[in-house]
């Protein structure tokens, strides 16, 4: 086996156990719950027809005008209420421990009696399951009332998530609320030792709400939907402080009487809201924690890292789908922090094995690189050398200097920059002007060496030089002769659209090809030819102004004159000047 694959070995172990161990502590428990917080947040709200809550609420206080506690007969009649709309069950979620008025006393306990198996929760309870309600469990056997405890586990962070059957001997409220409506206990297999989850319906106000005040009005018109539900009454304001963090809501409190009818409909459903068996939780945390080593063997760890992703958005996806589908809470945090170890362990080791490997493949790529410039460099020094040979022979046909050449390409370079054009555009530019007046190659001698005026058609044959120099230059993949095709083909066309062969005007004429005539008029000028002396460069300069918006294109002559004296300067045509015999004038 090789190094690397003991490595992945022992990264997945580490994973693996490292993800049961964390689980079996319980260190991502608080992790954990949120994903469940957010699994019920996903799913949304839904109906519970077979519960609803008669809520003493801020609307109840405003209705009534009376303090807290009510008097007991006003309870009476609430519950008389409730029997009359055909409540299949009330659960009077309101401690009735202590005495209060005979007459108060007197008027709850016939209302009960008339409602047999009303459930009357408390918090106190004495040994054996016994409580003290209304005077004690005998009273409430006679009467046929039900005790029950209001108890509802919290986590440590206080919300509470859970319900169980019975709490010190005394069946819960959801417990006896389910012995009472399905005529048997909760199943044992539905109920762990630390309580079943609720399946909240939804957040707060998804269970249906009447107002007590409603309900105790003569005039009250029932709902339909309290017809064999499951009513608890109880404080719903939050004044009264019965409210409690739960799961859903995003952590706005839900009251206790909601809160215990989210739990009776899970308990009378058999708590649909199950936790993954154990041997599946094992098998996620095993299985996502050797996946990239697995993986790691085969492939590089970009492809790792990407498919490692997909692996835990996967999983995700399908422990949401078990909540929502099944009702099946499937641990999420420990299997994807598993998945996490695992991957970086890898990246680790990928690291480590793969850094010496890289570093070669980066030495032999410099290397490779510098060749590379190298080889660019001499296949560039190349065919511009060849360029230049091709438009030195262009030149001497007509006997004109190789200083055009030079010095027209340089006026094109500087012109372009000061135009706005990149160096580099630039440099191409002036690497490409020397190909201008390559199809003179093609002009017949006794027209491009006639020393006298040229006859019209003799003019429209020497025209016919920038046809041939696009031709000789058309078809090549390289940017440089593609550029020198562009310039030869529209360095003689004229703003005003009286330039030739195309007739272009304005901005229709390409840049360069506007750049490179403005360079070749202003060498040809200034520049002392066999048949002519050099033009001093004021009177080039005013030439350009003339030809402003006619011949040139008005913005680059506007730049060309800011540019020109440095250029006259610099290509040393006042020098050339002198040494002819003409005037240097500048």
């Amino acid at each position: 086996m090789s190094r690397r694959a003991l490595l992945a070995c022992g990264v997945a172990l580490l994973a693996a156990f490292g993800g049961l161990a964390a689980d079996a502590s319980g260190l991502l428990q608080r992790g954990e719950s949120d994903t469940v917080d957010l699994r019920f947040a996903a799913r949304g709200a839904h109906p519970a027809p077979e519960v609803a809550v008669v809520g003493i609420d801020d609307v109840t206080f405003g209705d009534l005008g009376e303090q807290w506690p009510f008097p007991r007969s006003m309870h009476g009649e609430a519950i008389d209420a409730l029997r009359a709309a055909g409540a299949g069950l009330i659960v009077y979620d309101v401690q009735f421990t202590e005495e209060s008025e005979i007459s108060e006393d007197l008027a709850l306990f016939d209302a009960v009696a008339r409602a047999p198996g009303t459930i009357l929760a408390t918090s106190e309870i004495g040994p054996g399951g016994t409580t003290n309600i209304l005077g004690g469990d005998d009273n409430l056997a006679g009467i046929g009332a039900v005790p029950a405890a209001s108890h509802l586990p919290k986590d440590g962070r206080g919300l509470i998530r859970r319900f169980t059957a019975s709490v010190d001997g005394l069946d819960t409220i959801a417990g006896a609320a389910t012995k009472a409506v399905n005529g048997r206990p909760i199943p044992a297999d539905a109920m762990p030792e630390d309580g079943a989850l609720i399946d909240y319906r939804g957040g707060p106000g998804t269970i249906e709400h009447i107002p007590f005040s409603e309900v105790i009005d003569p005039d009250w018109n029932p709902p339909a939907s309290l017809r064999g539900a499951v009513v608890v009454v109880g404080a719903t304001a939050p004044s009264l402080q019965d409210v409690h963090l739960t799961p859903v809501g995003s952590g706005n409190p839900m009251s206790g009487p909601e809160v215990q009818a989210n739990a009776i409909w899970t308990a009378l459903h058999d708590a649909p809201l199950r936790e993954a068996p154990l041997w599946a939780d094992i098998l996620a945390i095993v299985g996502l924690g050797v996946v990239a080593p697995l993986i790691s063997l085969r492939l590089r760890f970009s492809r790792v890292a990407a498919a490692s992703g997909l692996v835990g958005a996967a999983y995700v996806a399908l422990a949401f789908h078990l909540f929502h589908g099944r009702g099946t809470v499937l641990e999420i945090v420990t299997p994807i922090v598993a998945l996490a170890v695992g991957t970086l362990g890898i990246g680790l080791v990928s690291y480590l094995t793969e850094t010496r490997q890289r570093r070669r493949v980066e030495w032999l790529n410099t290397v490779l690189e510098e060749k590379v410039r190298e080889r660019t460099a001499q296949l560039r020094a190349t065919q511009l050398e060849v360029v230049h040979r091709l438009s030195a022979a262009s030149e001497q046909r007509d006997n004109e200097t190789g200083l055009h050449i030079v010095r027209m390409s340089r006026i094109a370079q500087a012109l372009a920059l000061a135009a706005g054009m990149s160096p580099d555009e630039a440099e191409q530019l002036r690497d490409a002007a020397v190909l201008h007046d390559i199809g003179k190659l093609g002009v017949p001698d006794y027209v491009l060496l006639k020393d006298g005026r040229l006859t019209d058609e003799e003019r429209e044959i020497m025209k016919l030089h920038t046809i041939q120099g696009a031709d000789i230059l058309a078809g090549s993949e390289s940017p440089l002769l593609q550029l020198g095709e562009l310039i030869a083909r529209t360095h003689h066309e004229r703003w005003d659209g009286g330039g030739y062969p195309l007739g272009l005007a304005g901005d229709a004429i390409p840049l360069p090809g506007r750049i490179c005539a403005i360079a070749d008029v202003f060498d040809a000028l200034v520049s002392v030819r066999r048949y002519k002396a050099g033009w001093p460069l004021d009177e080039a300069l005013d030439e350009f102004r003339l030809q402003r918006g006619r011949q040139f294109d008005p913005h680059l002559v506007d730049v060309f004159l800011t540019v020109a004296p440095g250029l006259y300067e610099e290509l040393h045509y006042a020098r050339d000047a002198e040494s002819a015999g003409a005037p240097a004038v500048a």
